[in-house]
């Protein structure tokens, strides 16, 4: 095996991967949150074996887990309706992120810009869990990461 320094990292969709490093990733996932307490318990659970978990335990991760500088960018689409601004940033408060900046757009043709800089160090949900909570705010258009890195 290459050193770390010697290591290639890709960043690629969920849907490219194997069944196995799928069915890994939710065994990690279920290890973590304590939903199991041992690795037999997850991989029965996922309906995988544990040679294929200890293949590829060590080798798949979830961007959120890898990305060092725990500072996200995010860009939201909103409705122009009173209070729409207000109940995002309950989300992201119920996430427990930090707010570290807010600019909102004027508004036009009845939609608003809001690009928000998130410290996720704390975050107590999955990446993937808090955008889908602000997609399914029923005047949110859009919510996506834009960026991650240091300010």
């Amino acid at each position: 095996m290459k050193n770390v320094a010697e290591q290639r990292y890709y960043l690629v969709r969920e849907d490219v991967l194997t069944d196995a490093m799928q069915k890994t990733l939710e065994a990690k996932r279920l290890l973590e949150s304590g939903k199991v307490n041992s690795i037999w318990d997850a991989v029965k659970q996922v309906d995988l074996s544990r040679s294929a978990f200890y293949k590829y335990r060590d080798a798949v991760f979830p961007f959120h887990s890898i990305v060092k500088e725990r500072i996200l960018t995010m860009i939201i689409q909103l409705q122009d309706q009173k209070g729409t601004l207000a109940k995002v940033l309950e989300v992201i408060t119920e996430a427990h992120c930090n707010i570290l900046t807010i600019h909102q757009t004027i508004p036009i043709q009845g939609r608003a810009n809001v690009t928000l800089s998130l410290d996720v160090t704390s975050m107590a949900m999955d990446l993937h869990e808090l955008i889908k909570k602000l997609n399914d705010l029923e005047f949110v258009e859009s919510a996506e990461v834009i960026s991650s890195g240091a300010l």
